[in-house]
């Protein structure tokens, strides 16, 4: 495979996999690379977002593949788009156990999403020991990240202790994210503001381990 792959997991629901999954590619089209997203996950939201886009304007999808598939043909799927393009994101359903692995298995970079909660961060560990067994590196990302409370503080230091490394990048708690992703869009295609900055900034700190 010639493209790099980054499987996007977290066992717990509404830890913001699709709308990290989605700006990440937006992030790496923005650095001038070809991107394509798998939807694994049945809810198949990625693809209602790409979707939306194709029906909103064609154009904004140049530069972008999509594709579904299930646990079992991930391997396939992926080495057909890796072939195609320099970064492929998988966004996957909110599980940690055997039919996570082959997701796991493809991937170049595990990043695994922690909402602003302990309960959050206590769902990843089986994320990230999953991805150790399959001798995976991960990356966990703190995403909507409540600035200047104490519990995101709590949060951040309690994820500075699991068996992982914790971007220093992070995306914030913003209604900018939820608003772009309804229509098709991404935070970073509005206009300047933190939330593209969030983008970029984490976007360049994925790249970096490539």
């Amino acid at each position: 495979m010639a493209g790099h792959v980054i499987t996007v997991a977290q066992q717990k629901g509404g830890s913001g996999k699709t709308t990290l999954a989605a700006h990440l590619a937006l992030g790496f089209r923005a650095q001038g690379k070809t991107v394509a997203l798998v939807d694994l996950d049945p809810q198949g939201s990625l693809g209602r977002w790409f979707m939306t886009r194709v029906e909103s304007d064609p154009a904004l999808c140049e530069g972008l593949d999509f594709s579904t598939s299930s646990a079992w043909g991930i391997s396939y799927e992926c080495r057909k788009l890796a072939d195609a393009n320099d970064i492929v994101i998988i966004d996957t359903p909110p599980k940690a156990d055997s039919d996570l692995r082959p997701a796991l298995r493809v991937a170049h970079l595990v990043v695994v999403p922690v909402a602003t909660s302990h309960v959050d961060l206590w769902a990843t560990e089986g994320v990230l020991d999953l991805a150790n067994r399959e001798g995976k590196p991960a990356l966990v990302v703190m995403n909507r990240t409540r600035p200047n409370t104490r519990l995101g503080q709590e949060v951040f230091e309690a994820a500075g202790k699991l068996d992982a490394e914790v971007a220093e990048a992070s995306l914030a708690n913003r209604v900018g994210y939820a608003e772009a992703m309804g229509k098709g869009r991404g935070i970073t295609e509005g206009p300047k503001g933190p939330g593209r900055d969030e983008v970029t900034a984490l976007t360049a700190e994925v790249a970096a381990r490539f």
